[in-house]
């Protein structure tokens, strides 16, 4: 199949799809953005997946978003908020347009590379809380993504109307490495457990029957299960 660009940040959704994408018999070209967020760990495990996966894999420097884009995720002294991934408090760690910004920087590459396609790994859970992954957006950028070169390029997430746990089971039969993804927001040692990113991966886990093999932090809710 002709080649294709993979936009991966680190965590379990863009792993799961990269290792998907493969499976297809694609060539992957990857993207990974680093717009100084909090929870750099996300890169060491996209670097990790892309190591033993593909032959080309940039790290593209976006730190001009977290100057531009005021989120729980890019400034320090913002909090990040405790409680379920869909409570509206989690509205804070929207980074305005990041995923408008990163589809089109993406879409140079998939130009330059002649690929036929962009991919990135929206959820159905992702819908309520962030505006850039509900499907009328993803619509929106198809359409742009057609009309900005005169080759057609589409812009492709097909894990848009699955659940996280959908997806976990995906990653369960390509064998993904779920101990290298991270999900967290606060981007301490440990995953905190508490934030909405790390209830929402410790629910998939419990509802797909399958352990997460991160650690997190004592006192967490988390309730390991085997799998």
């Amino acid at each position: 199949m002709s080649d294709v660009v993979v936009i991966v940040s680190g965590g379990m959704d863009s792993v799961t799809l990269l290792y998907d994408v493969i499976s297809q018999g694609h060539k992957p070209h990857v993207i990974t953005f680093n717009y100084n967020q909090r929870h750099q760990k996300e890169i060491q495990c996209a670097k990790y997946h892309c190591e033993k996966l593909v032959p080309d894999h940039l790290i593209v420097n976006l730190g001009v978003l977290n100057e531009l884009a005021e989120s729980s995720l890019t400034r320090p002294n913002l909090p990040v908020p405790e409680g379920n991934y869909d409570e509206p408090s989690m509205k804070a760690t929207v980074v305005p347009n990041r995923n408008m910004v990163m589809i089109s920087l993406a879409t140079a590459l998939a130009i330059s590379t002649k690929s036929e396609a962009v991919y990135y790994g929206a959820h159905a859970g992702d819908h309520t809380i962030y505006p850039d992954c509900r499907p009328e957006f993803v619509k929106a950028m198809d359409v742009a993504m057609k009309l900005c070169d005169w080759r057609r390029i589409e812009l492709r997430a097909p894990y848009l109307r699955m659940t996280k746990a959908d997806i976990l089971r995906i990653g369960k039969t390509l064998n993904v490495d779920y101990n290298q993804t991270w999900t967290c927001y606060k981007g301490e040692q440990l995953s905190c457990g508490q934030c909405g990113s790390c209830r929402e991966r410790l629910e998939a886990f419990e509802i797909a029957s399958m352990t997460d093999p991160l650690p997190y932090q004592v006192g967490t809710n988390r309730k390991p299960l085997e799998g």
